[in-house]
């Protein structure tokens, strides 16, 4: 078997760094030990093929080793939010099937009561462990190291994404076209397609996220990456001077802050190594792309899908500033169509719902869930994403609204039904719908419409710790409105977009 990228690393390498977060640094030689302790342990915590080992999130050099060893080992990782609570963590690992959790310091509490409640092995990093979690440099160095293993299955990350009935779903991570059904030659085949130009690498988003986690197939072909712990902006400039960084996924909310800083701080620091600015997420309003790429060059790339389709359409800079507002062209191996309320095909610059056509094996799906694949779908082999939008006659895409009922905060989709289902189990509330409004920074933030029960209702700030107490805070609404109805459409189901179009400036009532 001929040596992975990491290894041929190791070897020529291995005192160049690999890897580094706001803490720690590893060497290509440092990195390759660890994945291959991490190897034999996932190995023996996780020893049958449908096993998994869930890792939380945190931004720091263990969570990036953990997700390389098990596509190294061909266990399957699962990439969860740092931020939720213990019964929603019980719900993931559960459904996941997880054999074990790796922790960093933000979501360790949480992680040890899921851990305990369901007896799953718990190990620690960043931070002491604590009852019967496992240390993570303990566990490392009493571990052996294990070579890439023959004949096992390839088990590509799992992401989990909530849903429109408020209940998180799992789906792998589309970075292999076709199949591969060897772990050695799954990450062959992840290195051989890193996505983005050669260089450093800098994360700067949660590593819960799809893409984020790209960053791994930027490491696993032998590149270096930085990781940026919490998002700041002057620190987001000083590593990518510092490490000659050239490429990184960003959303519209951290450009906003970017250009946000004083002309003084931006001049600061030097950013001519950028080669690739990959942005994804939400829509970015189009005076905020054109400041970008003002001061970082042509260098930014828009991709537009999904983690359980991955990227069905992508727009360079150069085309963008030639059709601003689009998301692109749509990439191979997808066909985009815009479809009626009938369901029938729409001519170009026609506004229906976007849908993708998809061949056997691209299509979305998720994990232990056939009800909700087959809820994506429009057509046989044909699927959507839920947006609303055009085609224009040169092939490019336009999103202008949504028929799915998610809001994108961030760059991170979220679901009211997750909310709306908690609230309603507050004795003080009759009816709530949650809805997006605008926000200044994260483009949109979610607001809860509730009808309370006779009274004056819960008193402030009542429903958001109910809400918080049972759901990750990023989850919750930002803000609540007593209302005294919640409108609804002439068949009597509730109608999102005439309760949110009051908050927006225009029949537009999402971000961008």
């Amino acid at each position: 078997m001929s040596l992975q990228p990491l290894d041929l690393r190791a070897r020529e390498l291995p005192n160049a760094t690999a890897l580094a977060d706001d803490t720690e640094s590893l060497s290509w030689s440092r990195l390759a030990d660890q994945v291959a302790r991490v190897t034999g342990r996932f190995l023996e915590v996780a020893p049958e093929p449908e096993d998994r080992v869930a890792v939380l999130g945190d931004n720091a050099v263990a969570t990036l080793v953990a997700h390389l060893a098990g596509l190294r080992a061909g266990v399957g990782t699962v990439a969860a939010s740092r931020q939720l609570t213990s019964r929603e963590l019980v719900d993931l690992l559960t459904d996941a099937g997880a054999k074990a959790v790796i922790s960093g310091p933000a979501g360790e509490s949480a992680a040890r009561q899921a851990g305990a409640e369901l007896g799953l092995p718990v190990v620690v990093h960043g931070t002491p462990a604590k009852d019967d979690a496992i240390d993570w440099t303990q566990w490392l160095a009493d571990a052996e190291p294990v070579p890439v293993p023959v004949g096992r299955p390839a088990r590509p990350p799992l992401v989990y994404t909530s849903g429109t009935t408020g209940r998180a779903r799992g789906t792998e991570v589309r970075w292999v076209q076709g199949p591969v059904t060897d772990s050695a030659a799954y990450l062959e085949a992840v290195a051989a397609r890193p996505g983005f130009p050669p260089g450093p690498h800098l994360v700067c988003g949660p590593l819960q996220h799809n893409g984020p986690l790209t960053s791994l197939r930027h490491l696993a072909a032998g590149r270096p990456v930085v990781i940026l712990g919490r998002f700041d902006a002057e620190s987001f400039l000083h590593r990518v001077e510092r490490w000659r960084v050239t490429s990184s996924v960003m959303v519209p909310t951290h450009f906003t802050r970017l250009l946000a800083l004083p002309a003084q701080v931006r001049e600061r620091y030097d950013v001519s190594s950028l080669m690739q600015v990959a942005h994804t997420g939400s829509a970015c309003p189009p005076e905020v792309k054109r400041s970008m790429i003002d001061w970082f060059g042509p260098v930014l790339t828009e991709s537009y899908g999904a983690s359980e389709a991955g990227t069905v359409a992508r727009i360079n800079s150069t085309e963008w500033l030639k059709h601003p507002g689009s998301v692109g062209r749509v990439q191979s191996p997808f066909d985009v169509l815009v479809t009626g309320d009938d369901g029938h095909p729409l001519p170009a610059g026609e506004l229906g719902l976007l849908a993708f056509r998809a061949p056997e094996g691209r299509g979305v799906r998720y994990h232990a869930d056939e009800e909700k694949t087959k809820a994506a779908y429009v057509a046989p082999g044909v699927f959507t994403l839920g947006d609303i939008g055009y085609v224009d006659p040169d092939g490019y895409i336009f999103i202008t609204d949504r028929a799915a009922d998610v809001v994108v905060s961030g760059g991170v989709n979220l679901y009211p039904a997750e909310s709306e289902a908690v609230l309603r189990e507050h004795p003080g509330v009759a009816e709530v719908a949650v809805i997006g409004v605008p926000d200044p920074d994260f483009g949109e933030s979610l607001r809860a419409l509730v009808v309370v029960t006779e009274g004056s209702g819960p008193a402030d700030g009542e429903l958001d710790a109910f809400c918080r107490e049972r759901l990750a805070a990023y989850k919750c609404p930002k803000s609540y409105e007593v209302v005294p109805e919640l409108l609804r459409n002439a068949m009597g189901k509730l109608d999102k977009r005439a309760m949110r179009r009051p908050y927006w400036d225009s029949d537009r009532t999402i971000a961008g």
